[in-house]
């Protein structure tokens, strides 16, 4: 089982100091890898909760942390893929693999707020097909020489797009519907879990996409299957990946047995810190906290 942890994305304590903090910290500690996410947009009066009121955009934000780590894997899940075109997403993304090292994971998600859509100027409707022909776009831009393509979404005359990235960093889609799991079984690296996921049923979510990928003819043992962990330190220890250290961790396992690979420990979600109103500080010390507290390795 791999370990993460989340930086400082969202509310008052995402600063350029804090996010440095956390990574380097976590990269000292063994971690396996930090995370970011995306939101947009947050609509006046929307009740989608004060996590998503002020969020960092996740590509900067990753490639500040690409300059100030040297080890640690730097993902992000997800970027919803409508938003921006294939070509753009391959290009930064290409870039941001290799001033990091090739220490970049992307994780890729459809989009659900119509906010958003409006204000990307695509439509919501046939977002499934829209990502199939999304990522097989963005691997061929991180690979041929040449790349034209006629699309039911996207059209590229016969176009070059240098330089590659040294290595195309794996893509991780997220959703929990059975045709987006089947999805990502049949063509993506590994699936990641959404921060509103059931976690006691996760391991039905892992075998929707490991049939798919046998359906496929792939080898469903070479997928990373990432669990964001909505993770609390608190009294209340009546879900998983909340309550003392030891629960958490004993949590962390139990995800393991279920076919969970990679977990990572996302304090973002907790409103008394991922919000704008909270104190950065007092954020700061229970991160810190938590993060020493879970290590790689700690018992």
């Amino acid at each position: 089982m791999r370990i993460g942890f989340a930086v400082p994305v969202s509310g008052s304590w995402a600063t350029p100091e804090n996010m440095k903090r956390i990574a380097r910290r976590a990269e000292e500690l063994g971690y396996h890898e930090v995370w970011t996410f995306q939101r947009l947009l947050y609509p006046v009066g929307h009740p989608m909760g004060p996590v998503y009121r002020s969020v960092r955009d996740p590509v900067v934000a990753l490639s500040y942390l690409a300059g100030v780590t040297d080890r640690i894997r730097l993902g992000v899940a997800v970027l919803n893929l409508p938003f921006v075109s294939p070509a753009l997403m391959a290009k930064q993304l290409a870039t941001l693999q290799d001033v990091s090292g090739g220490r970049l994971d992307v994780g890729l998600g459809l989009g659900w707020l119509p906010e958003e859509f409006r204000a990307s100027g695509v439509p919501m409707e046939r977002r499934g097909r829209r990502a199939e022909e999304y990522v097989g776009l963005l691997r061929r831009l991180w690979t041929d020489d040449v790349v034209e393509h006629r699309g039911e979404f996207y059209e590229l005359p016969p176009v070059h797009q240098d330089p590659k990235p040294v290595g195309a960093p794996p893509i991780l889609l997220g959703g929990t519907a059975p045709v987006a799991l089947r999805r990502a079984g049949r063509i993506a690296d590994g699936w990641i879990s959404p921060s509103r996921a059931d976690l006691a049923t996760i391991g039905e979510q892992i075998a929707i996409v490991k049939d798919a990928a046998r359906e496929a003819g792939r080898d469903p043992a070479t997928l990373r299957f990432v669990c964001r962990g909505v993770t609390r330190a608190q009294a209340d220890d009546s879900a998983l990946l909340t309550g003392s250290y030891e629960k958490i961790r004993a949590d962390v396992a139990a995800l393991g047995e279920k076919g969970v690979t990679e977990v990572f420990h996302d304090l973002n979600f907790d409103p008394g810190i991922g919000n704008p109103d909270a104190d950065p500080a007092a954020s700061m010390r229970r991160a810190e906290e938590a993060l020493d507290a879970l290590a790689p390795g700690r018992s």
